[in-house]
């Protein structure tokens, strides 16, 4: 009786010869993949370099704040200094549709803030939009 299939053609290999040999492209592949991650994964810490006559760029110009709060608590609209009672005639009417803007200096102690948000909130202002320089 003939058999229906025929046996593999092992070519005088044993199973773990066969193995092997099947695994060698994997491996190859797995070799150039982490390769070419290497290579294209490099970053750097240098910016690109500016275009000659380009204007700044966002991070390089100071945020648009109505008001700005220093580290050591004072509070600035326009430059000047301002008191809690001064503060909200200087200031933009309150509008729900535009948010009040207000740069605070990253080392503002919390209370500091909320001191000025207590203020804030009295005056009518509903919106407020915190603008913070990421640490570096």
């Amino acid at each position: 009786m003939t058999e229906l299939v025929p046996p593999p053609s092992t070519s005088g290999k044993g199973l773990l010869d066969r193995v092997e040999d099947a695994l060698l492209p994997l491996i190859n592949l797995v070799f150039l993949l982490l390769m070419f991650f290497i290579v294209a994964g490099q970053l750097t810490n240098e910016p690109l370099p500016e275009l000659p006559d380009s204007e700044k760029t966002d991070a390089q110009r100071s945020p648009e704040a109505d008001m700005m709060i220093k580290a050591d608590g004072r509070w600035l609209v326009g430059g000047e200094r301002q008191t809690p009672e001064s503060l909200l005639t200087v200031l933009p009417a309150p509008d729900e549709s535009t948010p009040l803007k207000i740069a605070a200096d990253q080392s503002l102690a919390m209370t500091d803030l909320e001191s000025v948000l207590r203020v804030l909130e009295a005056g009518g202002y509903v919106d407020v939009l915190l603008l913070t320089e990421p640490a570096t």
